[in-house]
């Protein structure tokens, strides 16, 4: 719809799967500029289904808004949204795609080694016991690892990624999902004659609540750093010094971007939006992958597990759905004018 009032077509990719109230499952992208300009920025949203819910919403307002204040002022830059990347995720509250895998760790190289998580195959089964709520041994063995590994150790073990556990969590994989595939299909169509190409990757759940941290997502080169904090300041946070709620990840979305269209240069961001403490965010995402993993009969019981669950990546309050907008149209902002700044220096 908001597409529609600019005027501006819809290029939908569809999931040959039904959603959660029997709709269609598709990827939808909006080409916002001419299609062979030289600069553009891609907005995605929905990489993590449940966590759509906030992308959605910035890419929608950003559509709505006059165009004066947000379209590319030139000739030769485009905006690319690329709406629920994800799509069965989006529809059915998941974090994961329909194959149960984290799309942000399926981005790796599938035709050698894969890479391994030692530490969470120790942990696999305590963090998703047969029981759940889980009984009061498994929480203290699940402690004594944490205490032995530290909090960001046990966070790495958690979310680093993971290719040995088909029903786990963070599983990352045995080959590319749809939208892996679909994703790269849509930069081969749409950014293969891009010079600069600069991407927002939309995500909530991790830091502080409502404040949305800006993560370094592109190669760590000095240029690409420095350009990337003339983009979107000083306080641009990397995960690879420590600085960020984040932890460096196994196959990214981020990865196919340089894979894709070579012939450009990348300035990527992670736009990460807080919500709950981490300990509650990740008791969340534990209980609904046990759902997943032990297919509970209990009407109340999934209904209590979804709606938690939601919660976690999405907050119903209006002050932190004002934080994200702000927050996500300024970065925005900032990032086409980053793009134009680049072409002007």
């Amino acid at each position: 719809m908001a597409a529609s009032r600019r005027g501006l077509s819809v290029d939908s990719y569809e999931l040959p799967l039904r959603g959660a109230d029997d709709e269609t499952l598709a990827t939808d992208v909006v080409l916002d500029g001419p299609a062979d300009a030289s600069n553009l920025l891609i907005v995605i949203s929905g990489c993590h289904g449940v966590e759509g819910y906030c992308g959605s919403a910035i890419q929608t307002g950003l559509l709505e808004l006059a165009p004066t204040v947000t379209s590319p002022r030139a000739e030769n830059t485009a905006v690319l949204h690329v709406h629920a990347i994800n799509p069965y995720g989006f529809s059915h509250a998941r974090r994961a795609t329909h194959e149960n895998v984290d799309l942000n760790r399926n981005f790796v190289d599938f035709s050698g080694p894969l890479p391994e998580n030692h530490d969470y195959a120790e942990i696999h089964d305590l963090l998703l016991p047969r029981e759940w709520p889980p009984q009061y041994e498994n929480e203290a063995r699940l402690n004594a690892f944490r205490e032995r590994v530290g909090a960001r150790g046990f966070q790495r073990a958690v979310a680093l990624g993971q290719y040995a556990f088909q029903e786990g969590l963070h599983f990352g994989g045995t080959a590319p999902t749809w939208s892996n595939t679909t994703f790269r299909s849509i930069l081969r169509k749409y950014a293969a004659t891009a010079r600069h190409i600069g991407s927002i990757d939309i995500h909530t759940g991790l830091g502080p609540y409502g404040v949305g941290e800006r993560i370094f997502a592109a190669p760590d080169e000095p240029a690409t750093l420095a350009r990337s904090r003339q983009w979107w300041g000083d306080n641009l946070t990397r995960v690879t010094t420590g600085t960020s709620a984040s932890i460096p990840l196994t196959g990214p979305i981020q990865a196919s971007l340089a894979q894709e269209a070579p012939q450009a240069t990348h300035t990527n961001v992670c736009l990460e939006f807080g919500t709950w403490p981490m300990e509650d965010v990740i008791l969340a995402m534990r209980a609904e992958h046990w759902l997943h993993r032990y297919n509970c009969a209990d009407t109340s019981k999934r209904q209590s597990i979804k709606a938690a669950f939601k919660r976690a990546f999405y907050p119903p309050d209006d002050d932190w759905k004002l934080a994200v907008w702000v927050q996500g149209r300024e970065v925005y902002l900032q990032s086409l004018n980053g793009l134009q700044r680049g072409d002007d220096e």
